[in-house]
Parts: C-alpha cells; structure tokens; sequence
C-alpha cells in the first residue's frame, strides 16, 4: 500500500493520547472526543500509513512496534507546537513510575515523598502493577521508570542493578529460634513456617534447599508477597523466609531477622527503556533512590 502524502494533526494527536492513556475512553476524555471519533483518527491514521498501530490485549489496546517509532518520529512537532503555543509557566516535569507493591507501598511512597518535597516543580505518576506489566509498561513506552525483583529480560527494555540481598528468616522476638545468629534449613523443620506460593519461582528454589536438608517445616499458610508473608509472621503465625529488601526497612521494629544459610540471593533492578533516552527527572529519582537507600546487615548496592 502507498502512503498518502498528506499529514493529519487530528489523527497524530489520537495516537499520542492513546500511547499515554492505554484505553480509547481515556483517550477521548483527554481529547474531549468521543471515544468512537478516536477510534476513527487512529483506523484512518493506519490505512493511511498502511501500518497496524494498535493490537488488543487482555481488553486493552498495546501499541505495536511501529506505533512507538511513530510516535517518537512525532516528539520534535509537538515540541514545536508547544514552544509556538508559549505555555504561561513552566512546564511541570512528570516521572511516571511503576512498580510491584513489595516496592511501591510504604518503601517507594515514602522516597516519592521526600523527592517532591526537595523538588517542588517534579510530579510523579506512580503505577502499582505486577513486574510483568512493569516490564511491559517500559516496553510500551506508558511509563518512564520501574522497580522489580526479578531478572524479565524483555526487547526493548534495560535492567540496572540496583541492590542484592540475601534471603533471610523473619519471625517474632518470642520465637525460640531467635536466639540463633543463623537459621539453617534443618532448624525450619516442623516449625510453623509461612511460604510464598508455588507460582513464585522462588518457592521452588527454596523447596529445593529445603529437601535436600530433608527438612519438612509445618506450612500453616501460603501468600503472594513477602509482604503479607511477614506481616503474618508479626502476628505470630509462625517464621518465613524472604528478601530483607526493602522489608525490613520498615518491619524491622517489629520483627526478627536472621541471615538464612543457603544460596539464595535476591537482585533488585530499575528497568529503563532501551531504545529512548531516559528523561531528566528519571534519572534524578534514581539518585535518589541511591543515596538514600538506608544500609542493612543483609542488603547492599549492586
């Protein structure tokens, strides 16, 4: 198919509200559209261009390869735009950041607030979703930072190490094993003992530690996140073994920590686009989140 030579401002600005909005209702509402004129702007952009801009996913819409090279072929006129229109005051840089809940509650929230704080003219945008979608946030251009615990290599995407911990063994002051300056796997055994759940991979590695010390804990519960694992081990339901990163930033008053002898060690990263340069106020919430990272027994820098 042969392009047409002509150039839509109408259409162009459909396309960038829907890469920023995700969703043709959020789109319109940004537009003031409806949202079935947005979805004409964007067929008639790709028949004109003769290009698929958009695919759906789960209910929403993912923009393809081509529409995030369009989109940023698009920076420098809406940039001009921008500078011809002459904004009254300066224009309020915005960190949209996402994240999975071990990091965004209580850890990033308070690091966003002391940010802003000592940077009155920044914004953030956080997102609390699964690292999945971090990684596909990144990839989709939707987000200009994320956190995640775990190694997704993905197209499109960098990782840059940010701290590595080893596993550890939380549990309450009154617990016996406390008195220990380690816990091995051998001491878990018929203790009361609260796990992740199977789909973590880290379950399975523990597991594997754990049968090869032929050692069976008493599992009185299962969970999602080291966050709900340490939280019932503060109500004394029993121990668990999680990354000290960055719960115990925030636990360690109320709970516990031993170093855990075996060879399982955390990483924790912050994903970047690969592709794009990383904004300004992206890289100065990184240095933040360096410098004031507190130091722990169990955790260091990567």
């Amino acid at each position: 198919m042969v392009a047409k030579a002509w150039h839509s401002l109408p259409e162009y600005r459909a396309l960038r509200a829907l890469m920023e909005s995700g969703t043709t209702a959020k789109a319109a509402v940004r537009l003031g559209l409806s949202q079935s004129a947005v979805s004409r702007s964007i067929g008639s952009l790709e028949a004109r261009i003769g290009q698929t801009l958009f695919e759906r996913d789960g209910g929403r819409l993912r923009p393809t390869f081509e529409a995030t090279l369009l989109n940023r072929r698009l920076d420098p006129l809406f940039e001009a735009l921008d500078r011809i229109d002459g904004p009254p005051e300066p224009a309020q840089e915005t960190l949209r950041l996402i994240a999975p809940p071990t990091y965004a509650h209580r850890f990033l929230v308070h690091h966003i607030a002391t940010f802003l704080k000592a940077n009155p003219r920044f914004f953030v945008s956080l997102e609390v979703s699964s690292s999945e979608d971090v990684v596909r946030g990144l990839q989709e251009a939707r987000f200009d930072l994320g956190l995640i615990g775990v190694e997704l290599s993905r197209e499109g995407v960098k990782l840059s190490p940010y701290q590595v911990s080893k596993a550890v063994c939380a549990m309450t002051p009154d617990n016996p094993l406390s008195a220990n300056n380690t816990i091995t796997p051998e001491d878990l055994h018929e203790h009361s003992f609260i796990a992740l759940t199977h789909r973590h991979a880290r379950r399975a590695q523990l597991d594997k530690v754990l049968t090869k010390a032929r050692s069976v804990p008493h599992i009185v519960a299962e969970v999602s996140t080291s966050f709900a694992a340490v939280d019932l081990a503060k109500e004394g339901l029993g121990m668990t073994i999680v990354n000290p990163f960055p719960v115990l930033q925030y636990r360690s008053d109320d709970l516990v920590f031993r170093p855990f002898a075996s060879p399982i060690e955390y990483r924790s990263y912050f994903v970047m686009p690969e592709h794009r340069p990383i904004p300004a106020i992206a890289r100065a919430f990184v240095r933040h989140l360096r410098l004031h990272t507190l130091k722990t027994p169990y955790s260091s820098k990567a």
